[in-house]
């Protein structure tokens, strides 16, 4: 975060993860398989973002998309190992790539038919129609669902 005037070290702003904001190339958060994991989330999310200079209609696309993959796999999967969910981003410029990691589930992530009155079901829909890309990466161990916001993804899956 550089050097005030005076020569005094500044500290860095961490965010309710205790990560620094807007440090690195990447950032990655485990947080508590909870329900209030999503607020925090999509706040750290945001700030991050904001201090990488990302553009505000991509910051509120990540947002949006965050939110939803959080509370799928809270609703849906199960919770990695050390009982927490994974989120990782990275960005470039305004390409802006998330990632939610969890224990997985026994089936696989996939956008629900379209239903008009269903006060649910909407996530994966919703991802698909704000990212350029997105897919699921599983294993044994986990799943992960990842979404490419802002421009061309760089992601490449493999066959």
């Amino acid at each position: 975060m550089g050097q005030p005037q005076d020569g005094a070290a500044t500290t860095p702003t961490l965010d309710s993860f205790g990560g620094e904001i807007g440090r690195g190339q990447a950032r990655t958060i485990r947080a508590r398989w909870e329900l209030q994991t999503v607020t925090r989330v999509r706040e750290a999310i945001a700030l991050d973002l904001a201090a990488r200079e990302v553009s505000e209609q991509v910051i509120g696309e990540a947002e949006l998309v965050v939110t939803e993959l959080v509370t799928n796999s809270l609703r849906h999967a199960s919770p990695l190992a050390d009982r927490t969910v994974r989120i990782h981003w990275k960005a470039r410029g305004d390409n802006v790539e998330v990632e939610v990691s969890d224990g997985g589930a026994e089936t696989e992530p996939a956008p629900a038919p379209r239903q008009m009155w269903a006060t649910s079901g909407r996530g994966l829909r919703i991802v698909r129609s704000i990212a350029h890309e997105w897919g699921v990466q599983r294993d044994d161990k986990q799943t992960t669902v990842w979404a490419a916001l802002g421009g061309p993804s760089r992601r490449r899956v493999g066959p």
